[in-house]
């Protein structure tokens, strides 16, 4: 699957798809630029997890509410944009034992213990790390 040329800038390839309508963009810059104007939605398969199934994941809300006790522990639109364009991150979620690990956190009756057992194992840790450095580096440069 080649690389098609960005449809906002017209000037570089594009790296990812707007998650709702699939018009291919190189930045957030240019993402931001697409989202000035409402855009229609989309729903083909996800076929390999990337940076538009990641944002389209972000975009479902949650079958249960969550309880958080701390406000700034609640990521923004910023943070989780820096995340999903993280090449390392993207690359890492191509472990299919990582996706197996992720999929069971998050269908669990108890997510909670089953993110402390994944804590447990080294590649989850390391995961977890790339994640928290990612939106440590993203607050730090405003």
């Amino acid at each position: 699957m080649g690389l098609r040329q960005c449809e906002i800038c017209k000037e570089a390839q594009s790296k990812y798809k707007c998650p709702s309508c699939l018009t291919p963009y190189c930045s957030v810059v240019c993402f931001r630029k697409h989202k000035e104007n409402p855009c229609q939605k989309s729903s083909p398969p996800l076929k390999s997890v990337g940076a538009e199934s990641l944002t389209k994941a972000a975009e479902v809300l949650p079958e249960r509410a969550y309880h958080v006790e701390e406000p700034s522990w609640v990521l923004g639109k910023e943070q989780l944009e820096s995340i999903v364009e993280s090449k390392e991150i993207r690359d890492s979620l191509q472990s299919k034992d990582l996706q197996n690990l992720i999929k069971s956190i998050s269908s669990s009756k108890n997510p909670e213990n089953e993110l402390d057992e994944a804590m447990k194992g080294q590649n989850f840790r390391d995961f977890t790390d790339k994640i928290i450095s990612i939106v440590s580096n993203q607050q730090k440069d405003p």
